[in-house]
């Protein structure tokens, strides 16, 4: 009886059901392979995957690849439920020849059995199967993409994504699709957000009186008025929140959605060569700004305007021109230079992550805080925290060496066993619930002086009620991550990830400074620097786990829910 394994895909990105998708094809495989006698064995079935990516990028589909060359692989020949769903492009033509190269037959339904490796029309056929796959793959984009972008600019229906600061989301009534309105999916839209509106119209009018970034963003700051991440904790539990900066500044200028209409495709999805030198591993999507001709924008204002057309235009030609004052030409990011700590060492004040930069011939570390960030009283910050990589690096090697020297491993496994107590928190998402439920505890108070002052008894109780809402939220979020218990490493997991380490303290001594960062890497070292204290506390974390959760910017897509 012949052994077959069984290859399939499924994509999730047009909410198909994977199950199903599966079940589909093996039965199609089955009913290919069962009159002659042929039994399923094994299965290599990708789902969530997209057929753009070659075989050797999707996970079960390189499985097998790998398992072709195993003379025990425990099947004869391989089948497959649906080429369209398996083969894009030219993707037949990479593949087969290693099928033919380990004389693994492949069958397809459309063939009718194995494909013959000599039949030109067999080629040939498969060869389509990748085109239309192709096909339907970029007709299906360009459906996606007009429906869109007509959606956006002939009835101005918001597309999804978080609402601009200065906006919030309100109803606007059943999904036009039936399916969808069925399932209770409705529409969305923007209308001003009494807490924050105000506040946009502030920075465009401060603009175009002169003020530049960072004084609006130290004027807002000094004034007590909450940063975009600080206001919405929700979606922004990855910043800090301390103070305005400059670039969220900059982002409310250029968004033209202030001024009443829906704007859609300012940004575009572009496929970029993974290799140029290997065009078989395929494209990876990069995401790029389009240029304002680009922008659709709806035909008629659909929600209400914050500022005029012609105040953007204003604030758009006024940083157009300043733009163009200066003819210096920027220093590339990219640099050959070395530095044995990038991305390892933060600033302890702000917690951010210290720049390299070269002076007098040698490397160093900074961090300007107050080059981007408002001054402000939560966070009393120098304007620049500087310090040699030199005065680190003979310290650190010292403390490598004497942390993971043999002689030292008992020590070591105990402060690490004792660094992972189980009852330590997830301090992060912790503190941000706690700030969310001080932040809706002010907004409470202060709504209920309005209402006492006169304000609209139905606006001002909607506004306690959401506040209300948002601190339940948080509650739950502070009980959730109070609650996480990290995995426990045993000892001798412990041991022998000590061990390991240990046989590369020689190698780091041996090292040049500016090619020690891999090894640092591998150490899982994270510096912190107390300028303050002039201290530098060091921390390894060599064994790091990976997760899956949530989007730390929320539900980017309201409008389907």
């Amino acid at each position: 009886m012949p052994r077959f394994a069984f290859a399939g895909r499924c994509s999730t990105e047009d909410l198909q059901d994977p199950e199903t998708s599966r079940n589909w094809q093996l039965t199609r495989a089955r009913a290919l392979i069962e009159p002659a006698g042929g039994e399923i064995v094994a299965e290599y079935f990708d789902a969530g995957h997209s057929r753009a990516l070659p075989w050797k990028r999707r996970p079960q589909a390189a499985a097998l690849l790998t398992a072709l060359r195993d003379p025990h692989r425990g099947f004869d020949a391989v089948v497959i439920g649906e080429p369209q769903r398996t083969f894009y492009g030219n993707q037949f033509g990479n593949t087969f020849p290693l099928f033919t190269h380990f004389n693994v037959p492949l069958w397809v339904p459309e063939i009718g059995g194995p494909i013959d490796p000599d039949n030109e029309a067999h080629d040939l056929v498969m060869s389509v199967f990748g085109g239309m796959s192709k096909g339907e793959r970029n007709r299906v984009k360009i459906r996606v993409r007009t429906a869109m972008g007509s959606q956006a600019k002939i009835e101005g229906r918001f597309l999804g994504g978080r609402p601009p600061y200065g906006y919030r989301l309100t109803d606007a009534g059943p999904h036009p699709n039936p399916a969808k309105a069925a399932d209770g999916k409705r529409l969305h839209r923007l209308e001003p957000d009494p807490d924050t509106a105000w506040v946009v119209v502030r920075i465009f009018t401060e603009y175009l009186e002169g003020k530049g970034y960072y004084a609006i963003a130290e004027g807002l700051t000094r004034d007590g008025i909450p940063c975009p991440s600080a206001y919405d904790r929700d979606r922004n539990r990855h910043r800090e929140g301390h103070a305005w900066c400059k670039g969220a500044v900059r982002a409310i200028l250029v968004n033209p959605r202030y001024t009443g209409h829906e704007v859609w495709s300012k940004q575009r999805k572009d496929e970029v060569l993974l290799d140029i030198d290997d065009v078989t591993l395929g494209h990876r999507t990069k995401m790029a700004w389009n240029t304002p001709d680009r922008w659709i924008w709806s035909a008629q204002p659909v929600h209400e305007p914050l500022i005029s057309q012609t105040t953007f235009a204003h604030a758009q030609a006024k940083r157009h021109a300043r733009s163009t004052q200066t003819h210096l030409e920027r220093k590339p990011r990219p640099t050959t230079r070395g530095y044995a700590l990038r991305g390892l060492i933060r600033c302890a004040i702000c917690q951010r992550k210290m720049q390299g930069t070269f002076n007098n011939g040698k490397p160093h570390y900074r961090c300007r805080y107050n080059a981007e960030y408002a001054k402000n009283a939560a966070l009393d910050h120098p304007l620049t925290v500087y310090v040699r990589e030199e005065v680190i690096l003979p310290e650190l090697d010292k403390w490598i060496a004497k942390t993971f020297a043999p002689g030292q491993l008992t020590a070591t496994l105990q402060a690490m066993q004792q660094a992972q107590s189980p009852e330590s928190p997830t301090t992060t998402a912790a503190a941000a619930a706690r700030r969310t439920i001080a932040e809706c505890d002010r907004r409470i108070v202060q709504y209920r002086a309005a209402l006492d002052a006169g304000t609209d008894p139905k606006l001002a109780t909607e506004w306690i009620n959401q506040a209300q809402s948002e601190k339940a939220s948080a509650q739950q979020d502070l009980l959730t991550a109070t609650a996480v218990q990290p995995e426990i490493l045993t000892e001798d997991q412990i041991k022998h990830m000590v061990s390991g380490l240990g046989s590369m303290t020689d190698r780091l001594l041996a090292t040049a400074s500016e090619h020690k960062r891999p090894l640092y890497e591998s150490f899982g070292l994270a510096l912190t620097l107390d300028m303050q204290k002039r201290i530098v506390i060091v921390e390894s974390q060599p064994a790091h786990t990976c997760t899956y959760g949530k989007c730390p910017r929320g539900d980017l897509n309201p409008h389907a829910r």
